[in-house]
């Protein structure tokens, strides 16, 4: 009699480090995902347009609010549960967990963990309710990889002017002038956290520029290939006043911005784990059900050859990116760390999803076998967060003590 087929991606089990009741909250997180958000990924993708239906319903999971728990149900999760919710969210759809990731990851991030208790209280609440939704804009047309030391977006203090409120007053404005691009959640965010250079003192600070200020203007991105539900946008600031008490209190320099994209950095390498895991998951089935010559091509070697192939990768992934967490709820986890696992994972997430398109042969490039979009998908993720070749470099000095950037 066969032994039963081993569906699972989770090869050895490394969802058993949580908890019991962490695993059953996974679980129903999974089912309303399934049921609520995939069936509006498909067509979202493919029309390039945000399905802002979506966003209650993520509300109503209270997403946004897991990692500040002070600000959502009250509950203490760990770092271990937050990297598998991840899991969970880009498995259903990349996109919409991009969507997700900037808004509660990035902008709340920096709110959270850049500003000031008052600042905290006054946004994150809103936010946690999904009622008011954030973007992250660091990125600029002319500095990618090279925007910490090449910030065009400045940054001028106003202690005079017109305020419009006593609170404004009080602390003066700041004026800021520049260009954002690739601009997550940037056409309808209505909180945007802008990184600027201060003229003053050449210090990159953080601003909370909100929707609707005079000379702020967002334009969608368009053509993309991947991630298109994702809304990008091209962001131009024109003498943007914003007042004092929009500041980031507590960030001062580029290495305190470095320090929120180090928390979210490791998030990326849990997304490209979710992304790997569902095309292995697709190319699994599909195997299994796709005939020719006579039975299921899943009897093939060269076939099983490519499925163990990503297995190898995910379970190598997992392994990483779990450690990583663990040293994170252990408070020992280094922005060093975090770039090894995201430069590796995207590495192998690349290589999972190529293979998974391979194995689909033609019906792999088109909509209706999900895979296309996966990877698509993947070649933003390999992107962004710092390339490859960044993290490489960040990893490089710390293993050599020498410094080869440019």
């Amino acid at each position: 009699m066969p032994k039963p087929v081993n569906t699972n991606p989770d090869f050895f089990g490394f969802a058993d480090l949580l908890s019991e009741a962490e695993r059953t909250e996974l679980a129903e997180i999974r089912e309303y995902l399934e049921r609520e958000i995939k069936p509006l990924a498909n067509d979202a993708w493919e029309k390039a347009e945000f399905p802002f239906e979506a966003v209650e319903k993520f509300a109503k999971l209270r997403l946004a609010g897991y990692q500040y728990p002070e600000y959502g149900d009250g509950q203490q999760r760990g770092p271990l549960f937050t990297g598998f919710l991840s899991l969970e969210l880009n498995r259903i759809d990349p996109s919409l967990a991009v969507f997700s990731g900037v808004h509660t990851g990035l902008a709340m991030g920096s709110i959270y963990h850049g500003g000031d208790q008052e600042q905290r209280d006054r946004w994150i609440p809103d936010m946690a309710d999904m009622t008011k939704i954030g973007a992250f804009a660091l990125t600029e047309p002319e500095g990618g990889s090279d925007v910490a030391g090449g910030m065009r977006t400045t940054a001028r203090r106003d202690e005079g002017g017109t305020s419009r409120s006593s609170e404004a007053e009080s602390g003066g404005h700041w004026v800021l002038n520049g260009a954002k691009r690739w601009i997550g959640n940037g056409t309808f965010a209505d909180l945007i956290v802008v990184w600027a250079r201060d003229e003053a003192d050449n210090q990159v600070k953080g601003f909370v520029v909100e929707k609707g200020t005079p000379g702020f203007s967002a334009s969608k991105i368009e053509g993309k290939i991947a991630l298109r539900t994702v809304q990008n946008a091209d962001i131009v600031l024109e003498d943007v006043r914003v007042p004092e008490a929009n500041r980031l209190q507590n960030i001062n320099s580029f290495r305190d911005t470095a320090k929120v994209l180090a928390k979210t950095r490791g998030g990326v390498a849990w997304q490209a784990l979710g992304v790997a895991v569902r095309a292995y998951e697709l190319a699994r089935e599909y195997a299994v059900n796709r005939v020719q010559f006579g039975k299921p091509i899943a009897g093939f070697q060269m076939i099983q050859d490519l499925l163990v192939k990503m297995l190898g990768n995910i379970t190598a992934m997992f392994g990483i990116v779990v450690r990583l967490n663990e040293l994170v709820a252990q408070g020992r986890g280094s922005a060093e760390q975090a770039a090894l696992a995201k430069a590796f994972t995207t590495t192998k997430m690349r290589e999972v999803v190529a293979w998974a398109r391979e194995l689909f042969g033609g019906n792999g490039i088109v909509l209706d076998y999900e895979i296309a979009k996966f990877f698509s998908d993947a070649e933003a993720v390999y992107s962004f967060e710092g390339s490859r070749e960044m993290n490489t470099l960040i990893v490089g000095k710390s293993i050599t003590g020498h410094s080869a950037f440019a």
